[in-house]
């Protein structure tokens, strides 16, 4: 099946979901969680084919900057309030 067709099939089951009300419907905390999981698969991905670092090391130095870039996030939060 060509793009065009799946993509025109998959946007009426869209359409239909939201008519009916029961489309799933983002909420940022969930976006947020499922961009940091496809970043992180991405860069093992990356990794994996350029054998720079294992993968375990990657992942691990992966999750210390997230949770280092959280602190920070969570820092900001509290200063603009």
């Amino acid at each position: 099946m060509d793009r065009a067709k799946q993509r025109e099939i998959a946007s009426k089951g869209g359409k239909a979901a939201h008519q009916k009300g029961t489309a799933h419907e983002w909420t940022s905390e969930e976006a947020r969680e499922a961009g940091r999981k496809g970043g992180m698969a991405s860069h093992r991905r990356r990794s994996e084919l350029t054998g720079s670092q294992s993968s375990s090391e990657s992942t691990q130095n992966l999750a210390s900057s997230t949770s280092e870039s959280m602190s920070r996030d969570e820092n900001s939060d509290e200063q603009i309030r």
